[in-house]
């Protein structure tokens, strides 16, 4: 039996969003096994998503995942390894690499947003359609709070 917990250690929102967002990941790795696509944690799969629009320099693709650059390059290495993404020469600046996604990297966008379509029915079923809304313009609101407290 469970005891609950005492009330300063409640989970906090933050926490509790983490932990939200933390239940897909199983769904999205059978939902990749079942697509064959092999070699790609949820983890990593977010680094795709803002290649969707075209290809980016690894310092803009971490500034665009709040994440260091360090932690991009291991992403995009294991993801380019898998044949997820692919490096090309930037015509601006022969030093500099761009960041493209490939066919399968397409592919792999594509069975993430069925699995997030499908996510969000599951939670529609359990909140219902309003309230599933009225939680989207909430995190919504909070991106948009967060991004202008964000240091430049």
């Amino acid at each position: 039996m469970r005891r609950p917990l005492h009330p300063d250690w409640q989970p906090t929102v933050p926490a509790l969003v983490n932990l939200v967002a933390a239940s897909g990941a199983p769904g999205l790795r059978a939902a990749f096994a079942t697509a064959g696509l092999d070699g790609i944690r949820p983890a990593q799969a977010v680094a795709l998503v803002p290649l969707a629009a075209g290809g980016l320099h690894a310092s803009d693709l971490a500034d665009r995942l709040g994440v260091t650059r360090q932690a991009v390059a291991q992403a995009i290495a294991a993801l380019e390894r898998h044949g997820y993404v692919s490096r090309a020469p930037d015509p601006v600046d022969a030093r500099a690499r761009i960041i493209e996604l490939t066919t399968r990297g397409r592919h792999a966008l594509r069975v993430m947003r069925s699995h997030a379509i499908d996510l969000e029915e599951r939670w529609a079923r359990v909140l219902g359609r309003q309230r599933l809304g009225e939680l989207r313009e909430t995190l919504q609101l909070l991106l948009v709070h967060a991004a202008e407290a964000a240091p430049e």
